[in-house]
C-alpha cells in the first residue's frame, strides 16, 4: 500500500472511532471527564493524521547540506600557541 492508502485507511478508521464515540457520548452524558478525555484524545488523532496527510502530499526536495569554503591561505600561527602535537607532546619538552 502506498502511503496515500494508508493515510486514508487511518481516515476511515479515525472516522469510525469518532462516530463511536459519539454513540457512547449519547449513552453516558458527555459530562464526565472520562468521555471527555476520549473525544479529546480523539480529536487530536483526527488532527495529527490530516497532518501526516498534509506532509506526505507536500512535494519535499531533498536537503543538501550547506558548503564551507576552506580558504588556501595558511591559518595565523598564532592560532597554534601552547597546543601540543598529537602524539608528540608540547613543543618545547621532549615526547615521554
Amino acid at each position: 500500500m502506498s502511503v496515500h492508502d494508508e493515510l486514508t485507511s487511518i481516515q476511515r478508521s479515525l472516522d469510525d472511532l469518532s462516530r463511536s464515540v459519539s454513540r457512547l457520548e449519547q449513552q453516558m452524558g458527555s459530562g464526565g471527564l472520562d468521555i471527555r478525555r476520549v473525544r479529546t484524545d480523539c480529536d487530536h488523532l483526527r488532527e495529527s493524521a490530516a497532518l501526516l496527510k498534509e506532509a506526505a502530499s507536500a512535494p519535499t526536495a531533498p536537503k543538501r547540506p550547506d558548503l564551507v569554503t576552506i580558504p588556501d591561505t595558511p591559518y595565523d600561527n598564532s592560532l597554534w600557541i601552547d597546543t601540543d602535537d598529537e602524539g608528540l607532546g608540547a613543543r618545547d619538552r621532549h615526547a615521554p
